[in-house]
């Protein structure tokens, strides 16, 4: 029995040396290997951080308040106003995967961020014109009074010029959201799982301070200068993000792009299908890319790295990698096993980014409807002084900017002490607390929606304050524990399209919400309500959104359960077995010069990847 327990354990070894990895090197702008004293770390990290923050605050006025804009300034409906919004807000985060995309296969993160930069910036700066210029907007009247009837819908070049400014925005800032994460983690080894963890809520509170001016300052200008001027304050704000950006241009440690992801993805399902028949060889050796035959690889290990090929899950693509003897394969037929491994990720973590698709839909109502009641609700904070509604959503960042370093001052550490991991808890447990908390977020609106419908006098706004301090704290959770568990999760040449997944679980949620409002509008049309839906008409008084919030409560509750499935079924990427510091000299030794490996030559170096 010992004997078969030692081989067993010899061969898990063997397969984790096997596809163990080695990090590609990283260069300076002129294509150097990086220096590790001059190169990356917190100095150079600083500089993403400012692009974040200032990103952030430029498009936040304009997407948090947008509804606003075009529901008084376009003349279009309420119901269609808040598709508009979310379907822009969707864009973006949609939009992440090109942009991840293009930086891991042809650009690189900081060519991606510089290009898009001045994409966003163009798009900016024509929503300023078109707000500034009358003639580029239909004729003013009130939205409100005898709920728009007379009012002239934008159509035409109005329209035309407004949409391409609004997906210019959405353009840049979709492309530059990935690559802003990832360039930043870039700057510190995979290995420290605590500097990586410290960066991930830095960026978080670089996000709640972008917010947070965008809420306040920001919105207040749009209110109270126009917001031709608003718009012109968050052009300039980009323009200072972008300058950010380039003053860490000599500090920077980049990772050379690693040519298209999306081919060898096809290759290997190509391949799986094909060999669909064969059967699983125990000997690795009958896989395709296995021949160590490059003496001067520069190896770097990974304490988070290692074969999945040994796990249950997706054991077929195993099989596309099998060499076949007879050599009678074409090129689609083989794929190595970095390849089938890249596929393996994707596939074993799409679950994990499904089930935030709710919480990110909960987030659009907050930046649509919630918006929409504070506008008919008491906004005076004292008899001279109003407050903007859209800056209501500033309240759980002005809780999260003290939050989040608590987080990390304080809890983290006492959490590290009682788990062991460096993070303080595991990424999947912060993403399932979020989840679980943000369902009475739902629950509070409901709640306030029914008294202030109810209520014989008018509400003060700051009765939904609890619906966005709930969610906020959901958000610090589930927000950063998913980008942290994509960025670990990732490879080298799929580190920007991973981080860009979890944007998508945001533009999901919120094309999620554009479906949920026209289908509750179709389902609920011809009741009670004199023949309209609970949000078809213009007056909210009138609308059931109370009844909208529940519903949203229940798919909360029911997508967290859902959340408990899977994460309990996933098998997080560590490998306990191995050491960072003698693994590589182990695997060598383990399996006498058999790795997975694709090379690059940079200024005489050949940098080679060996990843499962």
């Amino acid at each position: 029995m010992d004997a078969v327990e030692m081989t067993g354990k010899s061969q898990n070894i063997k397969e984790e040396a096997i596809y163990s990895s080695v990090e590609e090197i990283c260069v300076d702008w002129r294509g150097r290997v990086c220096e590790a004293n001059k190169h990356g770390g917190t100095s150079a990290a600083i500089f993403v951080l400012g692009l974040q923050a200032f990103e952030m605050m430029a498009i936040a006025a304009v997407g948090n308040n947008l509804i606003t804009y075009v529901f008084n300034e376009m003349h279009f409906p309420l119901s269609k106003s808040a598709n508009i919004v979310t379907n822009f807000i969707g864009t973006v985060f949609l939009l992440s995967l090109f942009g991840g995309f293009l930086s891991d296969s042809y650009l690189g993160s900081f060519w991606t961020m510089f290009i898009f930069c001045f994409v966003e910036l163009s798009g900016f700066i024509l929503l300023t014109v078109q707000a500034h210029v009358a003639e580029l907007r239909p004729p003013k009247c009130s939205m409100v009074a005898e709920r728009g009837r007379d009012c002239v819908e934008a159509q035409g070049y109005s329209a035309l010029i407004f949409f391409a400014a609004l997906y210019l925005v959405a353009l840049g800032s979709g492309c530059l959201k990935p690559n802003i994460i990832s360039h930043g983690a870039d700057q510190f080894s995979k290995d420290d799982s605590k500097k990586l963890s410290t960066y991930f809520n830095a960026a978080y509170f670089a996000f709640c301070t972008g917010e947070l001016v965008a809420l306040t300052v920001l919105v207040w200008v749009q209110t109270n200068s126009g917001m031709d001027v608003g718009f012109a304050v968050s052009a300039a704000a980009m323009a200072v993000g972008l300058i950010s950006l380039i003053a860490g241009t000599l500090l920077y440690k980049n990772k050379p792009p690693q040519g298209s992801l999306l081919t060898p993805i096809a290759r290997v399902f190509a391949a799986a299908i094909t060999k669909r028949k064969q059967i699983s060889p125990s000997n690795l050796e009958m896989l395709h890319g296995t021949q160590h035959d490059n003496k001067h690889q520069i190896p770097v290990n990974s304490t988070n790295s290692g074969s999945r090929f040994y796990k249950k899950n997706f054991r077929f693509l195993k099989k596309a990698c099998i060499k076949i003897e007879d050599r009678r394969g074409s090129l689609r037929e083989l794929c190595t096993a970095r390849q089938a491994d890249q596929v393996k990720i994707i596939m074993s973590v799409i679950p994990i980014f499904a089930c935030t698709i709710i919480f990110n839909t909960i987030l659009a109502q907050l930046q649509t409807f919630s918006v929409q009641q504070a506008t008919i609700m008491d906004v005076r904070l004292t008899p001279s002084f109003h407050i903007p509604p859209a800056s209501l959503q500033a309240i759980p960042y002005v809780m999260l900017v003290f939050a989040v370093p608590l987080y990390e001052l304080f809890f983290v550490p006492i959490a590290r002490r009682v788990t062991g991991t460096e993070s303080g808890i595991s990424p999947l447990l912060r993403v399932g607390i979020g989840l679980f908390i943000a369902t009475f977020s739902m629950v509070a609106a409901a709640l306030v929606e029914t008294k202030r419908r109810n209520a014989e006098e008018t509400l003060s706004m700051f009765w939904i304050a609890p619906q966005f301090l709930i969610f906020g704290m959901s958000e610090m959770f589930t927000a950063v524990g998913l980008i942290e568990f994509f960025y670990k999760q990732s490879r080298e040449g799929m580190q920007s399209f991973l981080t860009a997944m979890t944007y998508c679980s945001y533009s999901f949620g919120f094309y999620l919400s554009s479906l949920l409002v026209s289908l509750v509008n179709r389902i609920t049309s011809g009741g009670a309500h004199s023949g309209a839906g609970w949000l078809e008409d213009n007056d909210l008084n009138r609308d059931r959104l109370d009844l909208f919030y529940w519903l949203l409560a229940a798919l909360s509750l029911i997508n967290f359960f859902n959340y408990l499935f899977w994460s309990s079924r996933y098998s997080t990427n560590t490998h306990p077995l191995q050491s960072p510091h003698t693994d590589y000299n182990q695997s060598q030794q383990l399996h006498q010069g058999d790795d997975f490996n694709s090379s690059k030559q940079i200024r005489g170096y050949t940098i080679t990847t060996i990843i499962p």
